[in-house]
């Protein structure tokens, strides 16, 4: 069966963010669009039952040289797409937490509402979102139950739905996020968006959504001829996360 237009994305990535910020304002709701599959670094559960579907997580950790760069790279496109962004400090984070209570407020019929709120909560206000307190806070504001949401990795259920958004990642190659599936294309990162635009709006859009009108111009060539270096950056010691 042909698999509708998609993307893999990650609380974790500030590329996705951006990415994901760019379609709202292309395609209003992208939800509504595009299927919105969460990507993110396992913990020993989910690993092992990614191990036992049969797949693996390709995802390999950036050195601390690039690191560096996208920390000063990520204010610097935020800047230029006119975003308001604190980086977060992360202590330890259990990225499952977050993903799958997406995937069980979805579920709830409030999937894009959820998934805007932890966004706002991480690159907006510079939020730990991987706590149980903050997952509570977030799904009130989305009228959700917080116990369902907090409790989703508990959930065998959720947690097999949550394998198997991995094990997709590992059936399309997807060694970094955002990543974009339509039809046979593939596109990965930020400066892909205009391309995956382009070829979205020929293809079938679901659920009666407005067709996107195609860029005149990717932003590839563009952003290669604007980089500009940003002095003065605070580093921490989190990293950008499936995004290089």
């Amino acid at each position: 069966m042909k698999r509708g237009p998609r993307v893999h994305f990650s609380f974790r990535s500030p590329y996705s963010w951006m990415a994901i910020n760019r379609l709202e304002k292309e395609l209003g709701d992208p939800h509504r669009v595009l299927e919105f599959v969460p990507f993110w670094d396992p913990d020993p559960v989910t690993g092992s039952g990614l191990e036992a579907r049969g797949g693996a997580f390709h995802y390999v950790q950036m050195s601390k040289a690039k690191h560096l760069y996208i920390l000063q790279d990520t204010k610097r496109q935020a800047a230029r797409l006119g975003l308001a962004m604190r980086w977060p400090i992360d202590v330890d984070p259990w990225w499952e937490l977050p993903h799958l209570a997406f995937l069980r407020a979805r579920e709830l019929g409030a999937g894009a509402e959820f998934y805007a709120a932890v966004i706002g909560a991480r690159w907006e206000r510079g939020e730990d979102v991987c706590t149980p307190e903050a997952i509570e806070r977030l799904a009130r504001e989305c009228g959700l139950p917080p116990g369902e949401l907090v409790g989703a990795p508990a959930d065998q259920r959720i947690r097999a739905a949550g394998v198997e958004c991995l094990y997709r990642a590992y059936e399309d190659d997807i060694f970094g996020i955002p990543y974009f599936r339509v039809g046979r294309h593939r596109f990965w990162g930020l400066d892909r968006v205009d391309a995956f635009l382009a070829e979205l709006a020929r293809d079938h859009v679901p659920g009666g959504a407005a067709r996107p009108s195609a860029p005149a111009e990717t932003q590839a060539e563009t952003q290669a001829e604007t980089q500009v270096e940003t002095p003065g950056e605070a580093y921490d010691t989190d990293t950008a996360g499936g995004c290089g």
